[in-house]
């Protein structure tokens, strides 16, 4: 016979690492009842989480956790953290990167990694194809010219507008590179992809052709970018490639701000010469006076393409996803090495 008290004492003690506010966007009801089937909650006090802005508030009970849940607004979980919790086995975050609080010390120790950052790209990658179509369609331009100038004709001088054959370049085969490159199989276009870690082979599997950066640049109607921002990609989008995009090309980011060479992409968009969809800056927010907040050719959104609203509850279905899979003793789906952090956002 099935012993319930036995599977109760089998579940996985799991620290709730994140604020109150974060764990009631991502962890609904039902989230929550998966979830404590096959985990003990600790950190908890009337139902929710007490951790915030440092672990000093649940650190007696770091000592039995096995699990850490982490999210939003977890402190960083630095060599004293880890001292404090000798029986941890593994960080599940329920968001995206995971650089900004996991120490290195954590894959030294042993402990897994995972991150929902995959969940995250769905949204993401939806938001750089409607990009992308709109951007095809000159859309943004004709915004303001509908609204303010003569309603009854498109813009005068404006690019030929269209997506047949149009060529859309992707800079980045990362996790949000690969779903926008899916998805472009479904357009009538052609594609190019730029990534030293993406072979030719792969890259023909997805529908499109791998080039180097500045063939993608000169040849695109269109260029999104989805790569990291590391040391060695900071500014990689540089005036020289900015230069050779054609006359009436769009540059979409929805990645990070500090890719572009900023100052060398306002002179390219003040002139009018490409346009310019970004809902990443660099810095960000923009300040007020920035010319990219006026010019009628550059969209800008406030850095909202990533999980909002009931699109977070992806990642604490992600998160739970592998919480179970640890506590049916798989290895984790999403799991991040070491390695990885060197390339990873």
């Amino acid at each position: 016979m099935p012993n319930p008290q036995a599977a109760q004492d089998a579940r996985l003690r799991t620290l709730v690492a994140m604020p109150e506010a974060t764990w009631a966007q991502v962890v609904t009801p039902p989230v929550r009842d998966r979830l404590e089937r096959v985990a003990e909650l600790l950190g908890m006090r009337h139902a929710v989480p007490v951790l915030d802005g440092s672990f000093d508030a649940v650190r007696s009970e770091l000592s039995e956790a096995e699990v850490l849940l982490t999210g939003w607004g977890c402190p960083p979980i630095t060599a004293d953290v880890l001292d404090a919790a000798p029986k941890l086995r593994a960080v599940v975050h329920a968001a995206g990167t995971i650089k900004t609080f996991v120490d290195p010390v954590v894959f030294e120790r042993g402990i897994v990694v995972s991150s929902a950052a995959a969940a995250n790209a769905i949204p993401v990658a939806e938001f750089a194809l409607a990009a992308i179509v709109l951007a095809g369609k000159r859309a943004f331009r004709h915004r303001d010219w509908y609204r303010t100038v003569d309603r009854s004709r498109p813009l005068p001088g404006a690019p030929v507008i269209g997506n047949l054959g149009t060529t859309i370049g992707v800079l980045g085969a990362s996790r949000i590179g690969r779903l926008v490159l899916e998805r472009l199989r479904g357009l009538d276009v052609d594609v190019l992809v730029s990534d030293p870690y993406l072979s030719e082979t792969e890259a023909a599997a997805f529908g499109a052709t791998w080039c180097d950066l500045k063939t993608l640049f000169a040849a695109s109607d269109i260029v999104s970018l989805h790569a990291p921002l590391l040391p060695e990609t900071r500014g990689l989008v540089s005036a020289e490639l900015l230069a050779a995009m054609p006359d009436g090309a769009v540059l979409i980011n929805t990645a990070r701000g500090g890719l572009i060479d900023q100052a060398a992409l306002e002179r390219e968009c003040s002139a009018g010469r490409i346009d310019a969809v970004l809902d990443v800056s660099d810095p960000e927010p923009l300040p007020a006076d920035s010319p990219l907040l006026q010019l009628p050719n550059v969209f800008v959104t406030p850095h909202l393409a990533g999980a909002m609203g009931n699109e977070v509850i992806r990642l604490g279905e992600a998160a739970v996803r592998e919480i179970e899979r640890l506590a049916a003793g798989l290895e984790l789906a999403h799991g991040i090495d070491r390695e990885d952090l060197d390339r990873i956002a």
